[in-house]
């Protein structure tokens, strides 16, 4: 039917193919425009999500089904231009099966990359934003998700290098920013210190950090003096923890860092560097 209202405005075969690939540009377009309002109006009801976990699940799953509808447009359009040429589409096809018989037997690989994919999709394993670390197919990469296909993930590390892995390939995912994050940082003091001095010091200071307009909305849960970790050779080591939003941790940590410091040495709290001590032996007498 296509064909046939396409014959009746163009009279040239080749006018009519230009057409048809423009009302594939344009199905593309309208399509991609009422999948992302789709999938963002069905995510956002989701009442479980808060709005940055919700834009990366949009942005994941609104690139899936973009990508699969721009296949199916560009088949269909490669079908129907086929059909204005006057191609035998039912002899291509028999051919075109016998071939994906042959290219199947060494495509197990990519079934498997678009199985994981699936999986990882489905399961909500990372979205588009998150940073992850991928362990698997001999090494590891991390960054910064760009992009994830049913075969693919794109991974942006902190020297800009993009990373392209197969998704069969990640046999462990690291994922550093879903839902929330936790600052997991050991302070070393000294011996001599008071520790109940010390747990106050830092409690204050995680407490009034998350109330300043500035991190309020990074801490979920202010920095806090967990428990005395290790005795190590030089220090005592002090386990503190709290809460941040997603990919806050590592701004919210090294603030902190910044800020205890200035409070220990107000206090005369001491932060020890390695060091060994050395016992002279005495000396024996002469004869």
């Amino acid at each position: 039917m296509i064909i046939d209202i396409l014959q009746e405005i163009f009279q040239n075969t080749f006018t009519i193919v230009l057409a048809v690939i423009a009302l594939a540009f344009a199905a593309q377009l309208i399509v991609r425009r009422i999948i992302k309002l789709a999938v963002h109006r069905l995510i956002a009801k989701h009442e479980h999500l808060n709005p940055i976990d919700a834009h990366k699940r949009a942005e994941t799953v609104g690139g899936v089904f973009r990508t699969l509808s721009a296949v199916l447009i560009w088949v269909s359009a490669l079908l129907v231009a086929l059909a204005i040429l006057e191609v035998d589409i039912a002899a291509l096809m028999t051919g075109a099966g016998l071939i994906g018989i042959i290219v199947g037997f060494g495509a197990q690989s990519t079934i498997k990359d678009i199985l994981a994919g699936l999986f990882i999709i489905s399961e909500n394993q990372y979205r588009v934003g998150d940073i992850i670390r991928l362990n698997g197919g001999g090494g590891e990469v991390a960054g910064v998700v760009e992009e994830i296909t049913v075969r693919i993930t794109k991974l942006r590390d902190l020297d800009g290098n993009l990373h392209i892995v197969r998704n069969g390939n990640a046999d462990i995912v690291s994922n550093f920013t879903f839902d929330h994050a936790n600052v997991n940082l050991n302070l070393s003091v000294a011996y001599d210190s008071d520790i109940d001095l010390v747990e106050k010091i830092i409690n204050n200071t995680g407490a009034k950090m998350a109330k300043e307009p500035e991190w309020s909305e990074a801490i979920r849960e202010p920095i806090q003096f967990l428990r005395v970790d290790d005795f190590a050779d030089s220090a005592i080591m002090i386990k503190t923890l709290g809460q941040v939003a997603p990919a806050e941790q590592w701004a919210v940590t090294g603030e902190f860092r910044r800020r205890i410091k200035k409070a220990f040495e107000k206090d005369g709290i001491s932060i020890p560097f390695p060091q060994i001590v050395i016992h002279e032996a005495p000396k024996t007498a002469k004869k």
